[in-house]
């Protein structure tokens, strides 16, 4: 991160921007809003998230009168106004394994909280993927994850409609136990006041699109740490994954949970560098930069650092 474009914090100096104390009380449930092998605690809320919250309502708050003063300038008068018409929309994203459904299950428990009239939704990009049969078909299934393994079409028209306040926009289902879309099941978007999207993509440039996603964005984090750090959680969390499979037939990794541990594991490494290391350094890494915030995670997965755009 230059300094040219971001203010740096340490977590102590961000912690003192905490303006709502005694406002937010401590989330009931915490630990059902931590991804696995990630780690967050009620201090973490208060002192990173709480402030960042805050944060979030100034850019609401500028959102707001914004769009009041644009429709006192077009006349528009005694009519539902600009504002309540659009979606707030807030991206998170980063590496695989990184944090980011923490953060963003976080995110949306805590607005909802600061905003109990408003309706707060999050999304994940995965459901936007192509169906692993697709996949197989182009030929790209080695490269899930990856830009051109998503229905941007279908994602920006999704974003599109829910930023303009279209009512029930349906979005396919994604499932991490059979990595894939679950066929025929779709889910619907009702209108939201504040909308998280979250996933690995969510700042990229797709090719040969008018239209991208971070232009939606009213605000932006990115979840950013070492990447040493990030390959030991990805793989702990992978040993987790194969041992919860193990006796679950149906799901993706049934198979490969037979294998023997050595290969096994060589399967883990694999697909670390040769997909989501790969796919971070070449796609996501690069995206950092777009961001509002980035929160910088240390190797106990404790946020040490924040960093905020100058503009």
């Amino acid at each position: 991160m230059t300094s040219e474009l971001f203010t740096h914090y340490s977590r102590k100096e961000w912690e003192q921007f905490n303006q709502m104390k005694g406002n937010l009380k401590p989330i009931v449930g915490l630990e059902e809003l931590v991804s696995l092998n990630d780690r967050l605690s009620q201090q973490d809320v208060k002192e990173v998230y709480v402030p960042l919250v805050h944060y979030i309502d100034v850019m609401f708050n500028n959102k707001e009168d914004y769009e009041v003063e644009r429709d006192n300038f077009f006349g528009i008068i005694g009519e539902k106004s600009s504002f309540e018409n659009n979606t707030f929309m807030i991206g998170v994203s980063g590496s695989v394994a990184v944090g980011k459904s923490t953060s963003a299950r976080v995110l949306q428990r805590l607005l909802q909280k600061y905003y109990p009239e408003k309706r707060i939704e999050l999304v994940t990009t995965d459901g936007f993927l192509y169906p692993n049969e697709e996949l197989e078909r182009r030929g790209i299934m080695k490269r899930k994850g990856f830009p051109e393994s998503y229905d941007m079409p279908r994602l920006l028209e999704f974003m599109s409609k829910v930023k303009v306040g279209v009512d029930d926009v349906e979005y396919p289902t994604y499932s991490h136990e059979i990595y894939d879309i679950v066929p025929g099941e779709v889910q619907v978007m009702k209108k939201p006041d504040i909308l998280i999207v979250e996933g690995i993509n969510a700042f990229q440039l797709p090719e040969n699109q008018q239209t991208y996603m971070n232009e939606f964005f009213d605000f932006s984090i990115y979840i950013d740490a070492d990447p040493l750090h990030i390959k030991t959680w990805f793989m702990d969390r992978f040993k987790m994954h194969m041992e919860s499979a193990k006796d679950d037939p149906t799901n993706y990794f049934y198979e490969i949970t037979k294998w023997p541990p050595e290969k096994v594991e060589d399967y883990g490494n694999e697909t670390w560098y040769t997909i989501n290391l790969t796919n971070l350094v070449q796609h996501i890494q690069p995206t950092r930069g777009r961001a509002d915030v980035i929160l910088y995670k240390g190797k106990n997965h404790s946020i040490d650092n924040v960093y905020v755009r100058k503009y």
